[in-house]
């Protein structure tokens, strides 16, 4: 079993920076990709990046990459989202995902949320 909990939203204005928190607990030594979604009040989830736990590979939607970074503490067991040059259309639920099968896909794992408002 593996908790996972966000931290980090907020409100900020459009151009501002934002870093959001993921931090996992628990069977922790099963991890192996984490990734960050989000959930747009329209309720649509959308991927965001992934990233291997144990080598540090990453993985983004095309259109985000520019200004998102996804990363990790691993002594830490936490998960990193910097967020910059935020729009309002980035406005959502930030949630993080856990998968403990080594080459399964989807994630077994998810927190609950943290919410970022950015407005114009």
């Amino acid at each position: 079993q593996v908790a996972v909990e966000e931290s980090g939203g907020g409100v900020v204005q459009a151009g501002d920076s934002l870093r959001l928190s993921c931090a996992f607990s628990g069977r922790t030594a099963k991890l192996s990709t984490v990734a960050w979604f989000r959930r747009t009040p329209e309720k649509v989830r959308d991927f965001i990046a992934f990233i291997n736990w144990r080598s540090g590979t990453t993985s983004y939607e095309a259109t985000l990459k520019d200004r998102f970074t996804i990363s990790r503490d691993i002594d830490r067991n936490t998960m990193y989202l910097q967020m910059n040059s935020l729009k309002p259309e980035d406005t959502a639920t930030y949630l993080c995902a856990a998968n403990v099968r080594d080459g399964g896909p989807g994630y077994d794992y998810w927190g609950q949320g943290t919410q970022v408002i950015v407005s114009s």
